[in-house]
């Protein structure tokens, strides 16, 4: 395992909220917001509001700055995320999760808690120096970040319409040979 599950969620659904910036655009209303919580339980205080989305939407560009920055950058980003919030850690075990650790209350809002979030995990990434399990998708018409959890790093799309895309297209570059 290359990170623990609440790193890997987290990175997850920050990619994830990253990327549905991407066009089309996937979290425009409070159902697309749905969606992402059915993806990512997140625990707390969920409100599923317009206030809580827009506090999502705009959270995107900055988890975005923060997932694809070098090391150092990515160290200043956490730090700065860090001290903006007023910390309060502690251990947690719920719903099918072993102990791990809530860096923020449960009652603070959720995009302040995805961006804590995000930061504790990307502690991690740049302790192991796995920033390049970070980058963008080799699709040369996407945008999208691309998360590498595999163990031969192996993974250079953000999905499989990616991957499908360039495969088909290799495979009719070699075809017309």
């Amino acid at each position: 395992m290359i990170f623990t599950d609440d790193t890997a969620d987290a990175l997850q659904a920050s990619v994830w909220l990253v990327n549905s910036a991407e066009h089309p655009d996937t979290l425009q209303t409070v159902d697309d917001e749905r969606t992402f919580l059915e993806e990512f339980p997140y625990t707390g205080r969920l409100d599923v509001d317009q206030a809580e989305l827009t506090g999502l939407r705009d959270l995107r560009p900055r988890l975005r700055g923060m997932l694809l920055a070098p090391r150092d950058d990515m160290a200043a980003y956490v730090n700065e995320a860090l001290s903006e919030v007023q910390l309060t850690p502690h251990l947690v075990r719920h719903e099918g999760t072993d102990w791990h650790l809530h860096a923020v209350g449960d009652e603070r809002p959720l995009a302040e808690r995805v961006l804590i979030e995000t930061a504790m995990a990307l502690i991690d990434v740049i302790r192991q120096d796995e920033g390049s399990r970070l980058s963008i998708c080799d699709d040369e018409t996407c945008e999208a970040i691309a998360l590498d959890l595999s163990r031969n790093r192996s993974k250079r799309y953000c999905s499989p319409t990616c991957a499908n895309r360039n495969a088909v297209a290799a495979y009719r570059a070699r075809q017309a040979v």
